[in-house]
Formats: structure tokens, sequence, C-alpha cells
């Protein structure tokens, strides 16, 4: 049971990186060097669901860590 429970946080977690990467957001470190610093209030589209795959994801993760301190 544990090693399954390891495999699926490792999983989690990796697939929590990916959509974490996926998220464009402004221009980061452009803004610094010359560029504008523009930016926008709404997620639209796929970055809402994008953002809120992110929150689920994190959320498991989160809780699949304390299951595995207890086991």
């Amino acid at each position: 049971m544990n090693q399954i429970l390891t495999i699926v946080q490792i999983a989690v977690s990796a697939l929590l990186v990916l959509l974490i990467l996926l998220q464009q957001r402004g221009t980061a470190l452009g803004s610094a060097f010359g560029g504008e610093g523009g930016f926008y209030l709404k997620r639209r589209g796929i970055e809402k669901k994008i953002f809120g795959a992110t929150v689920v994801l994190a959320t498991l993760f989160i809780v699949l860590s304390i299951i595995n301190l207890f086991l």
C-alpha cells in the first residue's frame, strides 16, 4: 500500500510541475530588462482550466503527503 501511495505521489508531483510550467503569466523577467510590464486580471479559456487543475493537483499532493506521513 505504501509503495502505491508513493508512486501516485510522484506522478501527481510530476503533473503539478508540468502544469506550473505551462502557466504563462505576464513577461516575468522581461520587464526587468526593458520589456513592458503589462498585466491582466482575468484568466480565460484553457488558462482558467490549467489554473484549476493546478489547484486540484496541489491539494491532492498535500493530502497524499499527509496520508503518507501517517502510514
